[in-house]
């Protein structure tokens, strides 16, 4: 009797664990048909100190593709910078890449998203200030600097 307890609880915990791993699974979009070329829009004025600027992406869907705006976020932590997601051709068709939070900005595939995402990098300011009387925001001067300091 002990045995066909000790069964059942092996077999009861493969399953929590064969579930555990498949909710884990990402979905992959592929789609054969390019994304629109990104439209031009005017970057909201940035809400307070300490915010960053995430450009905004086409995202795909039932009816496809659709604009999702940029928006300014705070950052999750302390000196974690966004690397915006992006589309890219791979085995026949466009795959999105989700942009995802670090300590540096990663490669987001050369989109010229603008606002400090030139496709190399990020051209914003990064630096902190210690002490802030009011949020400064610096936007829409030559495309370089869009962090509220």
């Amino acid at each position: 009797m002990k045995s066909f307890r000790s069964i059942r609880a092996l077999l009861f915990a493969l399953v929590i664990l064969t579930i555990a791993t498949a909710s884990q699974a990402q979905v992959a979009v592929s789609i054969t048909i390019a994304p629109p070329v990104l439209p031009v829009y005017q970057q909201p004025v940035c809400p307070s100190a300490g915010y960053i600027w995430t450009p905004g992406y086409w995202a795909y869907g039932a009816d496809g593709y659709y604009w999702v705006p940029g928006t300014w976020v705070e950052a999750p932590a302390v000196g974690v910078l966004w690397t915006p997601g992006y589309w890219a051709w791979s085995n026949g068709g466009y795959v999105w890449n989700a942009g995802y939070w670090g300590p540096q900005v990663g490669f987001y595939g050369g989109i010229p998203y603008g606002y400090g995402y030139t496709g190399i990098g990020y051209q914003g300011v990064l630096e902190q200030r210690a002490v802030l009387l009011q949020p400064i925001c610096k936007q829409r001067q030559h495309d370089e600097y869009y962090q509220c300091l």
